[in-house]
């Protein structure tokens, strides 16, 4: 069995990803990470990479490369990300079954640690 990936991505996120790097020179993907900040206490960040860190958990889907930094590995285990437009805001959102709530704009979220004895008996009972 491979090993389990941190985060999914859409097709949406995984084209925007692609459009992303194509305009960028030394671009080869983009890094996921959590920060402190915002009013519900962190907020995603999403920063250009053109020398992927060795340590970071590395996803693709249909030649986007994302990565994810290893101090938020643990929240954003189970995570899909998405691109979206709507009239209020184009950007990438996140399906986070660690965020336990967000504030009111969207831009700021409370997540919790992933719960990895629930994580490995739900795998193993997918197994």
């Amino acid at each position: 069995m491979g090993r389990f990936a941190i985060m999914t991505m859409t097709d949406a996120a995984a084209e925007r990803v692609k459009e992303i790097v194509s305009s960028r020179d030394n671009a080869r993907g983009v890094r996921v990470g959590v920060k402190k900040g915002g009013c519900a206490g962190m907020e995603y960040t999403v920063d250009l990479v053109t020398e992927p860190n060795a340590k970071d958990d590395h996803i693709e889907r249909a030649g986007a490369d994302v990565w994810v930094a290893p101090e938020a590995a643990l929240y954003l285990l189970g995570t899909e990300m998405d691109f979206e437009v709507t009239t209020l805001r184009t950007g990438f959102t996140f399906r986070n079954p660690n965020q336990s709530s967000a504030c009111g704009c969207g831009e700021s979220v409370e997540l919790k640690p992933a719960d990895l004895k629930a994580l490995a008996e739900a795998r193993a009972n997918a197994a």
